[in-house]
């Protein structure tokens, strides 16, 4: 079992492994701050070195339990102690744009009490689907106008894990339309934005909303009759 690192510290931008498994196309490692991928974020990439050869990672997938990073070429022998270095420009951009979708989603359910159906995220933008039967551009500002307080709130935003009794007693925990926790799952991970959206979710996070940056609307569209989407962009 790999240990995750990213999972209690989101700031980790190198650390040491041991590789404990080769396989086509990538390694496995014991402990990895590799973000792997899940609720709209992709997985993180960077590099593995081993002494004086360094090896490119692309990306990490889940394969048949094991967390693979994925290198071209060359693979470090299993038993190899490696050094790990994530790209962290991609990565810090993308705790950024994943801490925004949560300050939108957080507003929409607050004062508009919507689900979310659906999102995805690339560095820098993102979009998210709401159970919302209409809405106009003036919402839109409206919303933008929202979000960005938020952000200038200067929220503390904690990482904390529950229970799945301690998480079936918070309200509103799971705000998507259709509960994605597996019943078997038994310590649920949370992200707060202190006073504002408590979630449960794996992904990483800035650590306060002043982090996040400037939040555009830069797109609404509606996805059927009650589902529209909302994107959004940081600026620089």
């Amino acid at each position: 079992m790999t240990e995750l690192l990213f999972h209690s510290e989101s700031y980790v931008k190198e650390f040491q492994a041991i590789v404990t498994g080769v396989f086509d196309g990538g390694v496995v490692l014991d402990r990895t701050a590799f973000y792997t991928g899940g609720g709209g974020q992709p997985s993180d990439s960077g590099t593995l070195t081993d002494g004086d050869r360094e090896y490119r990672v692309t990306g990490v997938k889940r394969s048949d339990g094991k967390l693979v990073h994925q290198i071209a070429g060359d693979l470090p022998a299993a038993g190899a102690t490696v050094n790990g270095l994530i790209d962290w420009d991609r990565r810090y951009l993308l705790m950024r744009t994943h801490t925004a979708l949560h300050i939108l989603c957080g507003v929409v359910w607050r004062d508009y009490g919507a689900l979310v159906t659906g999102g995805d995220m690339k560095p820098g933008e993102g979009r998210m689907d709401f159970e919302f039967e209409n809405f106009s551009a003036e919402f839109v500002d409206e919303l933008e106008i929202k979000v960005n307080a938020e952000v200038a709130a200067d929220r503390d935003i904690h990482v904390n894990n529950l229970t799945r009794a301690e998480a079936d007693q918070v309200p509103d925990l799971i705000r998507t339309k259709i509960n994605l926790l597996p019943p078997n799952i038994q310590k649920i991970r949370t992200i707060d934005i202190h006073g504002l959206d408590l979630q449960a979710d794996g992904g990483t996070h800035v650590a306060n909303t002043r982090e996040v940056g400037v939040i555009k609307v830069v797109g609404h569209e509606s996805k059927g009759r009650i589902n529209k989407r909302i994107r959004i962009a940081l600026e620089d």
